[in-house]
């Protein structure tokens, strides 16, 4: 199955100063802003856009349950995964599962922008959190 880079997300701590950043330093122009307190993200999420490469700026607004507190806590700020679109998310599950790849089964949703997401267990990625995620609103 074809897999092509979506976005990369970033842990951050101080979301303004990083848009800041990314606009000025970068070009990047914000695409998205928004909140989520979904169970499981618990985030700011900022969407830049470097001449049509994304970045989601991801920054905790719970420090006690938010998956990029903890990972902040435990890596520090910075790359926190990558997403690889595909074509068909059911279909991409199947695949790694006859590979023998796990998902973090309570990570998949659907964002407020109609991506369907999962994220692999990083036990099996080499400690690489990576996402696969679909659009089925554009098929």
């Amino acid at each position: 199955m074809e897999k092509t880079l979506d976005h990369i997300g970033v842990a951050v701590r101080n979301i303004e100063d990083t848009i800041h950043f990314y606009e000025n330093v970068l070009g990047a122009t914000l695409i998205d802003r928004y909140r989520s307190d979904a169970k499981g993200v618990e985030s700011e999420i900022a969407i830049m856009d470097v001449e049509g490469d994304r970045t989601e700026l991801l920054a905790p607004t719970n420090n006690d349950t938010s998956p990029i507190a903890r990972f902040i806590r435990q890596k520090g700020k910075g790359v926190h995964h990558i997403a690889y679109r595909v074509d068909d998310l059911d279909a991409a599950l199947e695949e790694l599962e006859q590979q023998g790849i796990r998902v973090l089964e309570d990570s998949l949703r659907v964002n407020k922008h109609g991506r369907r997401l999962i994220y692999l267990n990083p036990a099996d990625t080499e400690g690489t959190i990576i996402e696969y995620c679909d659009y089925p609103e554009l098929k």
